[in-house]
């Protein structure tokens, strides 16, 4: 015989207003003692509540973001015979920092809460997994109803299985339903506020922001600043200009493109892509430095390519005519491919640093900012020298810290007096 049962919250202790934070059954269900009816999470703690009888759902009295006590109406059941006295129920806490030491909680922003699958649909339905796992699934910003089986007993879900949804999640691309990957910038009409005017943006800038957004969701980047002594390296170049019968223009820019080259082949992780599942590291044994000009419809990068076999009057040719054809808009899509690191530089303009964005795939770029006379002191007094800003952005997936200063290290010692690079 079927009778009518009202479960509340039992007893949890001397806490009071605990949050809702999930509710794991739906009107209709058939419900069996001790399924996990909702999910509490205090300050400390995260703990399941499981049904005291088994039945059918009538009425469920609360909701995802409520704040309940004990004895506060939860679900009303229209039960079986099967009845457990509530005093035998007992929520089980579970303390809420759940320590990984394989995969370190991650913004929501990056890995949005509903996420659909990207090779087959999974109808949502009631997820079987300890009060720490839901945790931990939150902390991560997974919505684990998604999770379409559990590796453990039943298909309950393990931690393990967590882990392997967010880095499937991120490997293979995160796909929001309602077909954007971020919660979009509400835009007022500006128009109330005074004249406005609209233009259109050029192919260019929508390609450069869809890319630039894409490679800052998904690299887990570092900028480190340092600054060159190239006193010697533009006395130099100042050499070479005022020669006769000079036909090129030899700029800074090209003696750090050598330099950049000759601190590529020492440290050749700076010379790869990670594949795209991320198990592995592409090594290339080419290469290509992209260069990033400044064009009337937006930043394009043209690839300059064997870079170490080149002079620098062959470098100067090439740059020359690569970026005059950018500005006309007349680069094809072949001048702009095989890079395998870039520079974007900003010395013609000013500026003392910046965190120039990685041109993924690539793992690293150089940026380049105005250099100025700085007083340094050579151990006696101080000396005028012609100090270079640069900024190294590189993926941290790829290039550690330490590796990072040792390449900047390189690269300001090449810069530093360019007759190394024909060592």
């Amino acid at each position: 015989m079927s009778t009518t049962v009202e479960i509340k919250i039992p007893d949890i202790g001397n806490v009071h207003d605990v949050d809702v934070v999930a509710v794991e059954i739906q009107t209709g269900d058939v419900i069996t003692i001790d399924q996990t009816l909702i999910t509490l999470e205090t300050d400390k703690a995260s703990m399941d509540v499981p049904s005291t009888v088994g039945g059918t759902v009538q009425q469920i009295h609360i909701k995802v973001g409520d704040k309940v006590n004990e004895g506060s109406l939860m679900v009303t059941v229209l039960a079986n015979d099967e009845v457990t006295p509530a005093a035998e129920v007992v929520p089980a806490p579970v303390v809420a920092e759940v320590k990984s030491t394989e995969i370190a909680p991650i913004a929501k922003s990056a890995v949005p809460a509903v996420i659909e699958q990207s090779t087959s649909v999974v109808a949502k339905g009631k997820a079987h997994a300890s009060p720490a796992i839901r945790l931990l699934a939150r902390e991560l910003g997974v919505d684990i109803s998604q999770i379409a089986q559990g590796g453990g007993r039943k298909n309950r879900i393990l931690k393990e299985d967590v882990k392997s949804y967010v880095k499937k999640a991120m490997t293979e691309g995160i796909t929001v339903k309602g077909g954007s990957t971020l919660p979009k910038i509400a835009v007022p009409d500006f128009s109330v506020f005074g004249e406005i005017e609209t233009q259109p943006l050029s192919k260019i800038n929508k390609l450069t922001g869809h890319h630039m957004t894409s490679v800052w969701l998904n690299l887990p980047m570092v900028t480190y600043h340092d600054d060159a002594d190239i006193t010697e390296m533009e006395a130099f170049r100042v050499s070479l200009n005022s020669q006769k019968n000079v036909d090129v223009k030899f700029t800074g820019l090209l003696f750090i493109i050598k330099a950049l080259a000759a601190a590529m082949q020492q440290f050749p992780r700076f010379n790869s892509s990670l594949s795209s599942d991320g198990e592995s590291l592409i090594l290339k044994k080419y290469l290509n430095i992209g260069i990033a000009v400044d064009t009337p419809n937006g930043l394009v990068v043209p690839v300059l390519r064997d870079v170490p076999n080149k002079s620098l009057k062959q470098l100067a040719i090439e740059l020359g005519e690569k970026s005059e054809k950018a500005r006309a808009g007349k680069l094809t899509a072949a001048n702009m491919q095989g890079g395998c690191m870039s520079i974007s530089s900003l010395g013609g303009i000013g500026g003392k640093s910046f965190t120039p964005i990685v041109n993924a795939p690539e793992v690293a770029i150089l940026g380049v900012t105005k250099s100025s006379i700085q007083p340094v002191w050579n151990g006696k007094e101080f000396e005028p020298r012609l100090i270079l800003p640069l900024d190294l952005t590189y993926d941290h997936r790829v290039i550690d810290g330490a590796e990072g200063a040792r390449f900047m290290e390189a690269l300001k010692y090449y810069l530093n007096d360019v007759r190394r690079l024909l060592v």
